[in-house]
């Protein structure tokens, strides 16, 4: 199982859970279930960045999930 940390923007869709659990085994697994879910979280999703155990990453799409690890789904911050 992959442990799911969402970010606030996201808590309205999930009705306030923070964390959720996935049976995945990469990243884009994980934003299918997501999205097969809460087919909105595909715009919020598109709109983050994520750490995967505490790796951040841009553009995740193709990384592995192992069980046990941390997924957090945060605002990308645009600029510099």
């Amino acid at each position: 199982m992959v442990k799911v940390v969402l970010s606030n923007p996201m808590l309205a869709l999930t009705q306030g859970a923070r964390e959720l659990e996935f049976a995945v085994s990469n990243y884009r697994e994980l934003t299918l279930a997501l999205c097969a879910r809460w087919p909105q979280m595909a715009a919020l999703i598109e709109r983050s960045a994520v750490a995967i155990d505490g790796q951040i990453y841009q553009d995740a799409f193709a990384e592995p999930l192992a069980s046990g690890s941390e997924v957090f789904f945060m605002p990308r911050i645009e600029g510099g």
